[in-house]
């Protein structure tokens, strides 16, 4: 039996989040998520990989581990709200920064701070990691925040845009950053970098030099009227002098951040700022870490991953390209890409072997859950002792494609179910991509087609416009234009698929989650081929939308303000009128990237003129369902709403949601 037939076991599979390889080459470490022996809530674990050997774990603690790096020695540092065993000090609510020594023994906490320990990088002997502060004077800041909770004050004064981001709410403290020595017992000389940084390093990406002697951050400056713009900066360690490094009005400076062995050159990604007529392009940007000269390098790949050949001659990236995502080597000279993967896989966490003769990176694709693997620099690939299973896909992937009315080539992936053939060919359901600069091209933990494959439906997961993987030109042919354009390359895909003689173009549905949601609202107005809709965190009043949403300044590059045109061209509540296809509508209350107003606006409408329709609503759920429980929840919904209205079953609630 399938993991994928009873979604309890599927969310007890454990996942392997990150990949790190030690100094002297001998063996990796992983962040593995797992269930918690309550079956209520995920945990995370650190386990190592010795090369040739098995996979073993390495800590545990009811609180988990995260963030897992190693020293130039070889300990390995990583961030707990594990209690220290050798004080009652401290907030056990707040994660420290850890020690595991290579030579053996117990962790031990090295540093923490009233706000907690966020991401942290270490090279040469420094350790610089982010916390949150509150304003006002560091050395009293633990006892107002103690003070704050015992008043039970939850109130934020803001002061700038924004308030909350994807399912957080921003504040009151701001994020700084801190460096200090390793010593023999903790963290020495620890000090604030970043005294008064304002807003500046909110969701900071940073980086150190080999030596350790400069971080390198984006850093966003204040913008008025809501805006928003990002640069990169150096700042000393031993001074706290920044300088700035990369800065552009037309442009952001973001991660991923890589800084050459040599200490010469950084490698990060530049996003251009977009327009409602100039698209988004993302590209990946070298510079020289003295001068600022910099430049564009490998168009058309958008960069999800970078790491330096340890010669500091190349750069390896792993970019979206055809829906994988494989690894390319960018040689400084000349900067012509070179892929040096050929398989369907797509890969995360880059490791470079000191040598220069491969890679340690985690290998994934539709068909195959992370895990750990070896990419020799000729591009031979060989898969290791993973600390998680991989399941075994209930069925068969292919590939479809199609030709749109504008002559570019549509392609996506399509699940078939075991056993579908002419016959006994499967319903098919349609699995719009969210994003939209996004594509089908991995492993999906929280959108898994294979479920679905396991209860026998095929499922075509398509790459329309907006894409990313097929350049610069299938991003241009989307942009302003979601509906119509996304919608006639959908309808060109979905008849390719339903050619074939496997599957039954009579029973079929749509579904798709925030764009996706958006695009599944869409389809409902404006097609009666699907016998359901199935919408999740989905946009649906355009207008209403625009001002709600945690990044209104992106959604407004593209849109415009509220009142512009594309608002009356594209808002899907706009062919309400026109909606017959019964929809199941999904919304999550802590949502704050499609807030749920947008869900409870769509069910509303859907009520008052008299669609056939469902509203899954959890109370305590952001924008992608994450709790296992609601999780299986979720899917049992979804598999029992499509059973009544695509397999013609008697309709049954979902125990879980009864």
């Amino acid at each position: 039996m399938s993991p994928f037939d009873d979604i309890r076991d599927y969310v007890a599979i454990p996942r392997v989040i990150s990949l790190k390889l030690s100094p002297d080459g001998s063996r990796l470490v992983s962040v593995v998520q797992a269930l918690n022996p309550d079956g209520k809530s995920y945990g995370t674990a650190l386990w190592a990989t010795p090369l040739g050997g098995e996979p073993y774990r390495l800590t545990r603690s009811a609180k988990g581990e995260t963030a897992a790096d190693f020293t130039a020695s070889g300990d390995l540092l990583f961030t707990s709200a594990r209690p220290d065993p050798t004080t009652k000090d401290g907030d056990e609510e707040a994660a420290a920064l850890w020690l595991l020594p290579a030579s053996g023994g117990e962790a031990r906490r090295i540093a923490d701070r009233p706000g907690g320990i966020g991401a942290f990088r270490t090279a040469g002997g420094t350790v610089v990691f982010a916390s949150d502060v509150l304003d006002g004077e560091e050395a009293d800041e633990a006892e107002r925040r103690r003070a704050r909770k015992d008043a039970g004050i939850s109130a934020i004064l803001h002061e700038s845009y924004p308030v909350r981001y994807w399912d957080h709410d921003l504040g009151p403290g701001r994020t700084r950053l801190f460096a200090g020595r390793l010593g023999p017992d903790g963290l020495e000389d620890v000090r604030d970098l970043t005294p008064d940084p304002g807003e500046a390093l909110r969701e900071a990406d940073f980086t150190l030099t080999p030596d350790g002697r400069t971080v390198i951050t984006t850093w966003r400056p204040p913008q008025p009227r809501g805006e928003r713009r990002v640069e990169l900066v150096a700042i000393d360690v031993e001074s706290g002098v920044r300088r700035t490094l990369f800065s552009d009005e037309g442009h952001d400076f973001c991660g991923p951040l890589a800084v050459s062995p040599d200490g010469t050159r950084i490698a990060c990604l530049r996003e251009r700022l977009a327009r409602p007529d100039l698209p988004i392009r993302m590209e990946l940007w070298i510079g020289d870490l003295a001068t600022g000269d910099a430049r564009a390098y490998a168009p058309d790949l958008f960069p999800a991953d970078v790491e330096w050949a340890p010669d500091s001659s190349a750069v390896y990236m792993a970019a979206d390209h055809q829906g994988r995502r494989p690894i390319f080597r960018v040689p400084l000279a000349g900067g012509e890409a070179v892929r040096l993967t050929e398989d369907d896989a797509s890969y995360l966490s880059l490791n470079a072997t000191a040598d220069g003769g491969s890679l340690y990176a985690l290998r994934s694709g539709v068909a195959l859950a992370p895990g750990p693997a070896r990419i020799d620099v000729t591009g031979d690939v060989t898969d290791l002792p993973s600390p998680a299973p991989r399941p075994e896909a209930p069925g068969t992937l292919t590939e479809v494609t199609a030709t749109a009315d504008d002559g570019v080539t549509v392609r996506g992936w399509l699940v078939l179910p075991e056993g579908a053939s002419a016959a006994d060919p499967a319903p098919l359901l349609l699995w719009i991509h969210g994003g939209p600069v996004a594509s089908w091209n991995d492993w999906q933990w929280r959108w898994q087609s294979w479920i679905m494959a396991a209860h026998g439906y095929a499922v075509l997961m398509p790459d329309p416009a907006l894409s990313t993987g097929y350049g610069q030109g299938m991003i241009d042919r989307g942009w302003g234009d979601w509906g119509p354009r996304t919608m006639a390359d959908l309808e060109v895909i979905v008849d390719a698929a339903l050619a074939r003689d496997d599957l039954d173009a009579t029973r079929t549905a749509a579904m798709g989650g925030s764009f996706g949601g958006y695009m599944a609202n869409w389809v409902a107005g404006h097609t009666d081929r699907y016998r359901a809709v199935v919408t999740h965190a989905s946009l649906w009043h355009l207008d209403q939308f625009a001002g709600t949403t945690d990044g209104a300044m992106f959604w407004q590059r593209e849109f415009g303000p509220p009142g512009s045109e594309r608002y009356g061209l594209l808002s899907p509540h706009l062919a309400l009128d026109k909606i017959t296809t019964p929809m199941l509508v999904i919304h999550g209350d802590k949502d704050y990237r499609v807030p749920i107003g947008e869900g409870l606006r769509l069910w509303w409408d859907l009520q008052r003129t008299g669609v056939e329709s469902k509203f899954l609503y959890f109370p305590d759920e952001n924008h992608w369902i994450l709790k296992p429980g609601n999780v299986v929840a979720w899917y049992e919904t979804v598999l029992a709403f499509l059973g009544h209205h695509v397999l013609g079953e008697e309709w049954k609630r979902p125990e879980s949601v009864a």
